[in-house]
């Protein structure tokens, strides 16, 4: 029996997806829950599997784009594996990464360099997978920095790649001067020079950038987009931090850091302000009922917004456990899509990075995204006399089609309310 593979949904809003890879070839005998392909979408990668053991028939190749539900290939139950063909994962992703020349055993790691890990192509991350086939890499020959010798995207965005080369052959510099010897060892001050000054490496845009790059566009074409600001006095929340993050570690096991006060504190201002947690579908508006916070997270495939479903029936330990899971499930290449759909507001920390003032684009459908910024010690009036606060920036940008801009500037001084007099969000007022 055929059992046909779909493309399968991954997502709202999304009616497309890209053809990242195949991690087996047309003929390959397959065995149930082996990862046989991998989708490329503007918000993340999705592993597909095979439902059955079986002889794989490959439809659509790498990089095609497809429909959400197109069938890309099929699975007979009924197939024999062909001679020669070996059905270990492992095997059969190095058969598709590797040059055919090349060997199977790892070569000895270079003089001060780290052990690669025998078993380095099994523990590619997708991201570094794409890498290395659009490169042409020979993983065999890169030394892993990751845990145990994985390699990582640092790992083989700075390989060569072994198919084209703009340094010119070393044996042309000589033909120039036959009759210096001793001047050869000065030809490595000659190319940093000013000739250098026009080299140029082109990599090729991944599917996945294409697609992001294309929604950010339509983002800004689709939407009045505007930010405005405030500022935000963060003294109350750090004295309250420094005075409970022992115990509070202690207890939940988690750092006790500030977003979780700025997620209570959106929920209160979304509440406050319904058209903000709403958007526009077409010629309607669709509002929400509940409150799908959305939090950015830097992974090693980019910045990403996994959701916090019913985000108001958290705790601030609730919350900060639940941001971490993410940021866990983000850096090790496993975050789903189900994990990234269903937001209806999101929070972006610029701050982290340093960032003292942004104007966040807005995360489409979505009609507002807040922005936080790096904290600063800032001399600041209270009560007519100068003192010096942990100050911090913090921006809106929204979608004047649905939010006005009073609402946008009520919305951002709720939170700076809540953030303020955290006893506030205790309190629900």
């Amino acid at each position: 029996m055929k059992i046909e593979i779909k493309v399968p949904t991954v997502g709202e809003s999304i009616t497309e997806a890209v053809i990242g890879s195949w991690t087996k070839k047309s003929g390959d005998y397959v065995k149930m829950n082996d990862v046989i392909m991998l989708l490329e979408t503007d918000k993340a990668s999705v592993e597909v599997v095979a439902e059955k053991d079986g002889v794989l028939t490959i439809n659509a190749q790498s990089g095609e784009t497809v429909k959400i539900g197109a069938t890309v290939g099929s699975i007979d139950t009924d197939g024999k594996a062909s001679v020669g063909a070996t059905p270990a994962p492992v095997t059969a992703a190095k058969d598709t990464t590797s040059s055919p020349q090349a060997p199977a055993p790892a070569p000895a790691p270079a003089s001060g360099g780290r052990e690669t890990h025998p078993d380095l192509q099994a523990h590619m991350s997708p991201a570094v997978q794409r890498v290395v086939n659009e490169r042409g890499i020979d993983p065999a020959t890169v030394n892993g920095t990751g845990l145990g010798g994985r390699l990582t995207k640092g790992d083989v965005t700075g390989t060569p790649t072994q198919t084209k080369s703009t340094t010119p052959p070393p044996s042309s510099a000589p033909s120039s001067a036959p009759s210096k010897s001793p001047a050869a060892p000065m030809v490595a001050p000659v190319v940093s020079g000013p000739s250098k000054q026009g080299d140029t490496k082109r990599v090729p845009m991944t599917n996945i950038r294409k697609k992001i790059a294309e929604r950010l566009v339509q983002a800004q074409h689709n939407a009045a987009i505007l930010t405005t600001f405030n500022e935000v006095d963060m003294t109350k929340i750090i004295e309250l931090r420094a005075k409970y993050k022992d115990k509070f570690k202690e207890k939940y096991g988690v750092g006790l850091g500030f977003n979780g006060f700025f997620v209570k504190a959106a929920i209160e201002a979304l509440k406050a302000f319904p058209a903000v947690n709403a958007w526009v579908d077409g010629q309607e508006i669709e509002y929400h009922n509940y409150y799908n916070i959305g939090m950015a997270v830097s992974t090693e495939r980019g910045l990403m917004v996994p959701v916090i479903k019913d985000a108001d029936l958290y705790t601030v330990a609730g919350i900060e456990l639940a941001i971490r899971d993410l940021a866990i499930k983000g850096r090790d290449g496993k975050i789903s899509v189900d994990d990234l759909n269903g937001g209806t507001f999101s929070i972006t920390n610029g701050g982290v990075f340093g960032s003292l003032l942004s104007t966040p684009i807005l995360n489409a459908p979505q009609s507002a995204i807040l922005g936080l910024h790096k904290i600063e010690e800032r001399a600041v009036v209270i009560n007519s006399k100068v003192e010096v606060r942990s100050m911090m920036y913090v921006a809106l940008s929204y979608d004047h089609r649905m939010i006005d801009g009073k609402e946008a500037v009520s919305f951002l001084v709720k939170i700076k309310e809540g953030v303020e007099d955290p006893e506030r969000l205790l309190l629900e007022v």
